[in-house]
């Protein structure tokens, strides 16, 4: 997770060498790039405070998979964005190719958190029905606490 932030803060750093370009501060198509690029800015934020800055191992994969989705729609219309505007824009070569490679990552870790919280889900409504069922297995000491052990009677 460090690795992808690395490369998107790189890609933000670069974002605001080309913030300040002439010709981007006088188009509103160029403008349309800058709060693209807040927003991913804003998205890499949250993203950061699910992982407490790198120290959290465990996420919330339904989190996750939240932010992660929003990550690729920012990521794909910045892409396109870029396509059509880096000419005029003067959006540097380098910042397009970072924001490509973190839009490819990002959709992977999409994937990886989507995948878990699909898994979750499934999980959480297995449990359910089970829990509904009167705790799955039955039978001498199948279902939990509530199962029956019957003692033999004579001498041990």
């Amino acid at each position: 997770m460090t690795h992808i932030r690395s490369h998107i803060l790189a890609a933000l750093a670069v974002a605001g060498i080309f913030v300040t370009a002439p010709a981007f501060a006088q188009s509103s198509t160029c403008q349309e790039g800058q709060k693209i690029l807040q927003e991913r800015q804003s998205l890499i934020q949250q993203v950061n405070k699910l992982t407490n800055g790198g120290k959290n191992k465990k996420l919330d994969p339904r989190e996750a998979c939240t932010i992660f989705s929003k990550l690729v729609t920012n990521g794909t219309a910045g892409e396109k964005w870029m396509t059509a505007n880096k000419d005029w824009c003067q959006v540097p070569d380098q910042l397009v190719q970072s924001f490509s490679e973190d839009h490819k990552r990002s959709q992977q870790f999409k994937g990886q958190a989507c995948g878990a919280a699909a898994k979750m889900a499934e999980m959480e409504k297995r449990a359910k029905q089970q829990a509904q069922q009167g705790g799955g297995a039955g039978g001498k000491m199948g279902g939990g606490l509530t199962g029956t052990l019957s003692i033999p009677k004579g001498a041990l």
